[in-house]
């Protein structure tokens, strides 16, 4: 199936993994216009309860699926050869799915999303390439892989820390790092909610 995307938007954010688990479905190509399909949609669970952001694409295969159906529209439509559908911007799911209260896991995209794509030393914002992750305590001195010792850091301050504490290098943390954890994601949905007034109702509460 191809569908034809009318009125492309300026790509936002991406949050997180999509939710539920990825599964091959229905292929939507656009003909045009890709970032309409990488716009940001809210993922209620089936209490209403926010649980996710995913993208466009993913939130039209879902409601294809008969996974989950639309709670609010914008203004799109995307079109196949015979029909239209109109592109959501909030999704609910059909089915109560389990939310684990873990947090999630260690990952480059993820530390990346907990520190908003913001350099944890300078506090400049840098896409996702500009970017690394950098051990606060380095591992040569006994450091680990771990949400309280890794940020996000641009190449510049990456490379004039070097093999040193922030301290020595005269360097100071924009936050202490945490995990990321349902209240860290709970923040970022509703920091991009502020885009979108449909998903307000749904995040302020």
């Amino acid at each position: 199936m191809r569908f034809k995307v009318k009125g492309g938007l300026r790509p936002r954010p991406k949050i997180g993994g999509d939710y539920p688990a990825p599964e091959k479905g229905p292929s939507l190509k656009p003909a045009s216009r890709p970032s309409v399909l990488q716009e940001p949609v809210l993922v209620l669970n089936a209490t209403f309860e926010p649980i996710n952001v995913t993208a466009v694409r993913r939130a039209l295969v879902l409601m294809l699926k008969g996974v989950a159906q639309a709670e609010e529209l914008n203004s799109h439509d995307v079109h196949s050869a015979t029909s239209a559908v109109s592109v959501p911007s909030v999704i609910r799911l059909l089915s109560y799915r389990h939310i684990p209260q873990q947090t999630r896991a260690l990952s480059r995209k993820n530390i990346l999303l907990r520190d908003r794509n913001t350099c944890q030393f300078c506090g400049r914002v840098f896409p996702a390439s500009e970017l690394t992750l950098d051990h606060v305590m380095p591992r040569s001195r006994g450091g680990h892989s771990s949400w309280e010792n890794l940020v996000a850091c641009c190449y510049h301050c990456n490379n004039r820390k070097g093999d040193r504490t922030p301290e020595e290098a005269g360097l100071h943390l924009v936050k202490r790092p945490r995990p990321f954890t349902l209240h860290t994601s709970r923040q970022l949905m509703r920091l991009i909610g502020r885009q979108d007034a449909k998903w307000r109702k749904y995040l302020f509460y």
